[in-house]
């Protein structure tokens, strides 16, 4: 290849850019740019494309308004660079600053008293604690971890999972009978788990129902979540109510045994709660007697009956300002009536 076709490649520089930036706002051509810095028109084209300003626009569209600015494409260059390879590089590349490294590590010193000591002692090596860290990430220094006294950049050993059983015989909320969907019928129920939060230990749980037409909501608290306590919450709950057409779930494991609760039960999309809105609604009620990160376990049966109670006898906008229980009883939905309609304190 001849002196005058070689292909002439470098790193653009600040000075590089300013000229680049000026030449092009007056309107020269990419090639002239390139043969004015001396270098192949390639570079100059990757440069203005990697390294412009964008703007927010429509997908699909490009982006013809993409303007250069010198100081923008510098600075872009900069933190490429930068993280293009790992810090601890060098240190793989010193033999005298590796052992230095690995000596100090043995006596217990944490990356950074090692770099701190390192500029102290004026040592012709150096490495900052990042580039140390780097490298103990890397598979070069891996080895060395156990002997950091933090093992935050120790490998995690991977914990053995069970595998997550699918739900059986799932049945997609799509499938759900007009009734159930548009609330024109009594008896299409939503049930969903509410955990105490995750600061505390305990698995005490409530199994919460909520009557999609009548709005009435029912609770139970259970164990935790397995499968069967979840259930046997259900059927305590089932035995009041005069009408189960149907329930709607979500996809948590403790709906696994859905097939022995007696209804016909349908199962939202993943990740879409809200298309059980009515139960969510009723949980966000709940939090208010039983917040988020307290120990659902610390709340009595009584209780929680008696928040239960007074959520079921607030008129509703929506039924016209009747109660979810004088709809319920209104409609012979209970097998046998449950209260007194009459206003109750809760005092926890």
């Amino acid at each position: 290849m001849s002196k005058h076709h070689q292909k002439r490649y470098r790193h653009l520089n600040q000075q590089d850019r300013d000229r680049l930036q000026a030449l092009r706002d007056v309107g020269t051509k990419q090639k002239e740019i390139a043969k004015i810095l001396k270098v192949d028109p390639s570079t100059i084209s990757r440069e203005i494309f990697r390294n412009r300003r964008k703007y927010r626009q429509k997908k699909n569209i490009k982006n013809e308004n993409a303007c250069y600015e010198a100081g923008v494409a510098n600075q872009k260059a900069y933190v490429k660079r930068k993280y293009a390879k790992y810090q601890g590089k060098k240190i793989n590349e010193n033999e005298n600053l590796r052992q230095y490294i690995i000596k100090k590590l043995k006596k217990s010193w944490n990356p950074d008293e090692i770099s701190g000591r390192m500029r102290l002692d004026k040592k012709p090596f150096y490495a900052s604690k990042t580039a140390i860290y780097e490298w103990l990430r890397s598979a070069a220094g891996q080895q060395w971890c156990p002997l950091l006294y933090s093992q935050r950049y120790y490998p995690k050993k991977q914990k053995k999972t069970s595998k997550r059983l699918m739900i059986p015989n799932r049945i997609s909320i799509i499938k759900r009978p007009q009734g159930a969907e548009n609330r024109s019928r009594y008896g299409h129920w939503e049930g969903d788990a509410m955990v105490s939060g995750k600061k505390h230990h305990s698995k005490k749980s409530l199994a919460v129902l909520y009557e999609r037409k009548a709005k009435y909501i029912a609770a139970q608290k259970i164990p935790s979540l397995a499968p069967t306590n979840f259930n046997k919450g259900i059927s305590i709950m089932k035995k009041d109510l005069a009408r189960t057409l149907s329930l709607t779930l979500d996809n948590g494991i403790e709906n696994r045994n859905h097939e022995q609760l007696g209804f016909l039960a349908f199962f939202c999309d993943p990740y879409s709660s809200w298309q059980k809105g009515g139960v969510e609604g009723a949980i966000k009620m709940i939090r208010r007697f039983i917040p988020k990160g307290v120990d659902i376990g610390d709340y009595s049966d009584d209780y929680i009956e008696k928040m239960i109670k007074i959520l079921n006898q607030k008129p509703r906008k929506s039924l016209k300002y009747q109660t979810p229980y004088e709809v319920m009883v209104e409609n012979n939905l209970f097998n046998k009536k449950k209260i007194p309609v009459g206003e109750i304190a809760l005092r926890g």
